[in-house]
This record gives C-alpha cells, sequence and structure tokens, in this order.
C-alpha cells in the first residue's frame, strides 16, 4: 500500500476541475493509455494580460495521477503564463504533501502537460506530445525518449536508475533499456561538471552553441521551414540568425524566447543572454 498523505486522497476522492473546457484557447496531452498514464489539460487564458482564468483535466491513471492533475489545475489558475511556466514536478508533488518516490512520474506527467498546453498557445502547436516522434527512444515499454529522461535528471537532480525509473516509468517494464539509462545518467553529469560558459574558450563556445542549434533547435525550427545560424558570441551574449522561414516572421520574437532562448539556456548555462539579427 502506497503511503499516501491526506492531501492526495483529497484530491483523489474529490479531484478539482474535472472535464475539458469547451473552445480551450490551450490544450496539452502527454503519456498514452496503452502505456498506463494519460492526461489531456485544457485552459482558457485572458489573452490581454495572458493569465490562466481557467484549467480542467482529464486524466487516465492511478489515484497519484487524478490528484496530481487535479492538484495542477489548483495552482495554475490566477497564473500569468510566465509564472506557471516555471512549475516543476516536485513543485506540484509538495502542493500535495509530497508523493511516493514510485509515483512521482505522475507530477511529471502534468508538467509536460502544462509545458504542451503553453506551447500550444504561443506557437500554435498541436499540444500533443508525440512520443518518440524525432527522437532517440529509450525506452520502449512505456515509450520514454532519451531527452525526457536527460530532463528527469536535470530538473530533479536524479541519479540512479531506481530514481529515473520512478520519476519517468524508464526501465519499469522489461529492463532492457537499464544499461542505457545508467550511461544517460552518467553522461549528463559528467557534462554537468564541465566549465560554465562564461569561462570557456570561443572555440568551446562555438562548438557547445553549435551542437545544440544542430541537435535540439533546429530540428524543431526546420518542421516549419526554417533554422538558425550563430553569428557571434562575445561573453555570455550570443547572436542568432534566423533563415529560411523563419526569417521575418511574426512569430520570430516568441521563437526565440520559448524554443531557442529555452533550450540553450537548458542545455549550456541559464546565464547566456540570446538576440537575434
Amino acid at each position: 500500500m502506497w503511503n499516501y498523505t491526506e492531501k492526495v486522497y483529497e484530491h483523489f476522492k474529490n479531484p478539482r476541475n474535472v472535464g475539458e473546457i469547451s473552445s480551450p484557447d490551450a490544450v496539452g496531452e502527454v503519456g498514452s493509455i496503452v502505456c498506463g498514464d494519460a492526461l489531456k489539460l485544457t485552459l482558457k487564458i485572458d489573452k490581454a494580460t495572458d493569465t490562466i482564468t481557467d484549467a480542467k483535466f482529464k486524466t487516465f491513471g492511478c489515484a497519484s495521477a487524478i490528484a496530481s492533475s487535479s492538484a495542477l489545475t489548483e495552482m495554475v489558475k490566477g497564473k500569468k503564463l510566465d509564472e506557471a511556466a516555471k512549475i516543476t514536478n516536485q513543485e506540484i508533488a509538495d502542493f500535495l504533501g509530497g508523493l511516493p518516490g514510485e509515483k512521482m512520474h505522475c507530477s511529471v506527467m502534468g508538467m509536460e502537460a502544462l509545458e504542451a498546453a503553453i506551447a500550444n498557445y504561443r506557437g500554435g502547436k498541436t499540444g500533443k506530445v508525440l512520443l518518440g516522434h524525432a527522437e532517440k527512444m529509450v525506452c520502449k515499454c512505456f515509450s520514454v525518449t532519451e531527452s525526457a529522461i536527460q530532463k528527469a535528471i536535470k530538473v530533479n537532480g536524479l541519479h540512479t536508475v531506481e530514481e529515473v525509473t520512478n520519476f519517468t516509468k524508464a526501465g519499469g517494464a522489461c529492463g532492457q533499456c537499464k544499461g542505457e539509462i545508467e550511461k544517460i545518467i552518467k553522461d549528463y553529469w559528467a557534462e554537468a561538471e564541465h566549465k560554465k560558459f562564461d569561462s570557456m574558450t570561443v572555440v568551446e563556445k562555438i562548438k557547445m552553441i553549435e551542437k545544440v542549434l544542430a541537435e535540439e533547435i533546429n530540428p524543431k525550427l526546420k518542421a516549419d521551414g526554417g533554422w538558425m545560424e550563430l553569428v557571434d558570441i562575445q561573453g555570455q551574449k550570443v547572436k542568432l540568425r534566423f533563415l529560411g522561414m523563419c526569417h521575418g516572421c511574426p512569430s520570430s520574437g516568441a521563437t526565440l524566447k520559448n524554443v531557442v532562448e529555452k533550450e540553450l539556456k537548458e542545455r549550456i548555462d541559464p546565464a547566456i543572454e540570446i538576440e537575434a539579427e
């Protein structure tokens, strides 16, 4: 029997904001019924102030999944999008007074649904997380990608395969991917010990920026016919140029902040300053 808090029981037995908003401004869908957990989050947003005025959810999963989804909707209502976007899975768990380690993946699902909904609102994307689409699949049993594992490691400070399984479900079925998960953990923390961006040589900075552009950013931009190139680096300031369909696009400012800047800060250093030529 899981050791649930009273607040988890309360949100499971009497979940808040169940359902789906009619004509929502943002939709975020994550997970898969086949894999055992799925969540659809719909938001109503005041466009004048970028404030979330209402949130509803539909979920397929255990008590922790229902409670986490209920908690998330309560947490985001009344928040501006930039503020809501900073909510982590740990904050969702803390709101509920904590979750069993083996159930932390439910709070991660909530965080991912919120991220997908905000991306849907800001970028007009579908709001669905297409598991494994154009990404390296590590755990085929639960459709968990390498980037999802890396993000869980970074956000939650994970150091063991068991912890990764608790937060993502990866490795929780046949176990054949556990060796690869262990390698991802070791590689992540080895890279995390590298020098900060401001102390790298110019050559190191160029290689790092171009690596993230090639592996993380341009594959996303090329889906819409555009891409970016590095123009200049001065200290921690990185100047980039939009090309293709992204050049002159009215949404380029939002793309710069919500895609490019987000990836570079997460992958390299939060102190990096990004600007477009």
